[in-house]
């Protein structure tokens, strides 16, 4: 599964991208009082919670082969690697939540009103965990260099 393991640094900055596109389409949306803005920011976070899902289905993989180099000698954080990856199982879980309850208002038209500014703060509230989970991502490749060749030389000494 390395195959899997080396497609994670591509992968996740689609749902960076998405579902931060997400967040600013429901704040223009508010603003500007525009149908089209919701439905944009409604089919972007169906979009990237699949992007996440990928990326954190991709970041196990990437775990599994740090442990597998641990093993091997290498000087792993695996501390560090709890950290991303438990935020990254929260930044997935918060958006696939408020993707089903998103649905669940617009499905029964009560997308609106101060409803929609709710939705602004809990849009907010997860870009809080995508900005807290590529922190901890970047750490572990630009501090520790987790996922670098700069590892893999390592391993072979």
């Amino acid at each position: 599964m390395e195959f899997l393991a080396q497609l994670h640094p591509k992968i996740v900055h689609f749902p960076i991208a998405l579902l931060s596109t997400y967040v600013l389409l429901e704040i223009i949306g508010v603003v500007f009082k525009r149908d089209f803005f919701s439905k944009a920011a409604h089919l972007i976070l169906l979009l990237g919670v699949l992007g996440a899902l990928a990326a954190v289905f991709t970041g196990n993989q990437a775990e599994d082969v740090a442990h597998l180099w641990l093993k091997q000698g290498a000087k792993i954080n695996v501390d560090a690697i709890e950290n991303h990856s438990t935020y990254a199982n929260i930044t997935l879980w918060f958006f696939t939540g408020l993707l089903v309850l998103r649905t669940f208002v617009a499905l029964n038209k009560k997308f609106t009103g101060y409803i929609k500014y709710i939705f602004v703060v809990l849009a907010l509230t997860g870009f809080l965990f995508i900005y807290q989970t590529g922190k901890l991502g970047g750490k572990l490749v630009y501090d520790y260099g987790t996922g670098t060749q700069l590892k893999k030389i390592e391993i072979k000494k």
